[in-house]
C-alpha cells in the first residue's frame, strides 16, 4: 500500500467513523497551500470551515503562539492570567459590544449563548421558570452537541441521539412572517446565522436581517447571531450582519478567532446581558486560557486594520463573478454566498458534490461537499488572485469532463 493508504487504513481501524474525509493525508502546509505525506501539493479552498481564515503557518499567529509557550500556556479560570483582560477589551472593542464569555469550540460558545438568552429571560424580562424559548432557523448548523442536535433539523445530525433538549421553536429560514407568528411573551431569543453555512452557504432575503433585528427588538427579545463560520473577515465585512447594517444583541464567534492554531470561542455581549453570571454558574477550565489570548489577541489585531476584510471583498468578487458565468450552462445550477465564500450547486447529472470534491481532489484543490451535489468554497483569505484562478480553472475542468 501506498503511504497514503497506509495511513488511511489505520486511521480507519483506530478512529470512530464520525466523519468521511477525502482520502488525503496531509503532512504540512503553508498560506493557502497543503502538502500531503506523498509529497503533493494541494490548494485548500475550503480553509477549515474558515477557521483558517489567515492561512496556515501565519508568521504572526505562530510568533504569538511561541512567545506565550515559553511563558505560560494555561492557569485554569482559579487565577487571573496577565493576557486575558486584554483579549476581553480587544474582543468586545472590534465587535462594539461591553463584555466577553471566552469559551473553546464554536458549539461550547452556542451553548453558553443558549444559557446566557434563557438566564437573561428569567433574570431580566421575568419569563416564567422553565418556560424560556428559543427560535431557531430551518437548515440552522450551530455545533453537535446534544442541546443543539434537539434544535436541528438535519437527519443525520439528529438521529439516535434523542431524547433532545426542549425549549426551541423551528421556522423557515427567511420567512419574517413564520417568526412574528412564533413568537411568544416566553421567547426569549432569535438565534440565527446571518449566511448559513452547512446549508450550502444560504444568504437571507435581502431586508430579512434588519426586519429580524426590528423585531426582536420590539418584542424584547436577544438577537443572537452565530457568526462563528460568516464572521472574523470571511464575508468582506468583520461581521456578515454589517452588510445590512444589523447589530445583533450578541455575537457567537469561532473557527477563525483561534487563527487554526489553538481552538477559541466567544461569546460577545452588551453588560445588561453576560451581566446576568454570578461566580460559579458558568466556566470552562481551558476557555480563555492564556495561549489562547495570545493567538486571539494577535487575531483581533489583524482584524483591526481591514486588510482582509478588503481582500475578502475584492477577491470575494472578482470570485462570485466568474462563478456566475458558469450558471445556466448545464453544469452549474446556482451560486450562493458572500465575500470568499460560495456555495455552488452542480448538476447533479454531472455527479454528487462528494464525487466533484474527489475530482477536484485528483486535479490538486480541495473543496467540500454538503447536502447534495452541492459544494462549499472558502479559501483563507490571504490566497492570491493568481491562485483563486488557478482553483477555478481547476473547477472549470472537472466541469466540463
Amino acid at each position: 500500500m501506498s503511504t497514503t493508504e497506509t495511513a488511511i487504513a489505520s486511521a480507519e481501524a483506530h478512529s470512530a467513523h464520525n466523519y468521511h474525509p477525502l482520502p488525503v493525508v496531509v503532512a504540512s502546509a503553508d498560506g493557502a497551500w497543503m502538502t500531503d505525506v506523498e509529497g503533493r501539493r494541494y490548494l485548500d479552498m475550503l480553509a477549515g470551515y474558515s477557521a483558517l481564515n489567515f492561512g496556515h503557518g501565519n508568521r504572526r499567529l505562530i510568533d504569538a503562539a511561541k512567545a506565550q509557550l515559553e511563558r505560560v500556556t494555561l492557569t485554569s479560570r482559579a487565577f487571573h492570567h496577565d493576557r486575558f483582560a486584554d483579549f476581553c477589551a480587544r474582543l468586545a472593542e472590534l465587535c462594539g459590544m461591553e463584555m466577553v464569555l471566552p469559551m473553546n469550540t464554536g458549539a461550547e460558545a452556542v451553548e453558553a449563548a443558549v444559557k446566557t438568552a434563557r438566564k437573561w429571560g428569567y433574570r431580566v424580562k421575568g419569563v416564567p421558570d422553565g418556560m424560556a424559548k428559543i427560535i431557531v432557523a430551518a437548515g440552522n448548523f450551530h455545533g453537535r452537541t446534544t442541546t443543539i442536535v434537539s434544535f436541528s433539523t438535519d437527519h443525520e445530525a439528529r438521529a439516535d441521539f434523542g431524547p433532545y433538549t426542549p425549549g426551541f421553536e423551528i421556522v423557515p429560514y427567511g420567512d419574517l412572517t413564520a417568526l412574528r407568528a412564533a413568537m411568544t411573551e416566553n421567547t426569549v431569543a432569535v438565534l440565527m446565522e446571518p449566511i448559513q453555512g452547512e446549508a450550502g452557504v444560504l444568504v437571507p432575503p435581502a431586508g430579512y436581517l434588519p426586519a429580524v433585528r426590528e423585531l426582536t427588538r420590539e418584542r424584547n427579545v436577544l438577537f443572537v447571531a452565530d457568526e462563528i463560520q460568516s464572521g472574523l473577515g470571511r464575508t468582506g465585512r468583520t461581521f456578515a450582519c454589517e452588510h445590512e447594517g444589523v447589530v445583533p444583541d450578541m455575537y457567537v464567534l469561532g473557527k477563525a478567532l483561534g487563527g487554526g492554531v489553538v481552538p477559541v470561542s466567544a461569546v460577545v455581549s452588551s453588560a445588561a446581558v453576560l451581566g446576568v453570571y454570578r461566580p460559579g454558574e458558568h466556566g470552562s477550565t481551558f476557555g480563555g486560557n492564556p495561549l489562547a489570548c495570545a493567538v486571539a489577541l494577535e487575531v483581533v489585531a489583524m482584524l483591526g486594520t481591514g486588510e482582509f476584510q478588503r481582500r475578502a471583498a475584492e477577491l470575494g468578487d472578482h470570485l462570485h463573478r466568474e462563478l456566475g458565468l458558469l450558471v445556466g450552462r448545464g453544469a452549474v445550477e446556482a451560486v450562493r454566498g458572500r465575500g470568499l465564500w460560495a456555495g455552488v450547486d452542480v448538476s447533479p447529472a454531472l455527479g454528487t458534490g462528494r464525487e466533484i470534491s474527489e475530482k477536484l481532489m485528483d486535479r490538486g484543490v480541495l473543496v467540500k461537499d454538503t447536502h447534495g451535489s452541492t459544494i462549499r468554497i472558502a479559501p483563507p483569505l490571504v490566497i492570491s488572485k493568481e491562485d483563486l484562478d488557478w482553483g477555478l480553472d481547476q473547477l472549470r475542468a472537472v466541469l466540463r469532463g
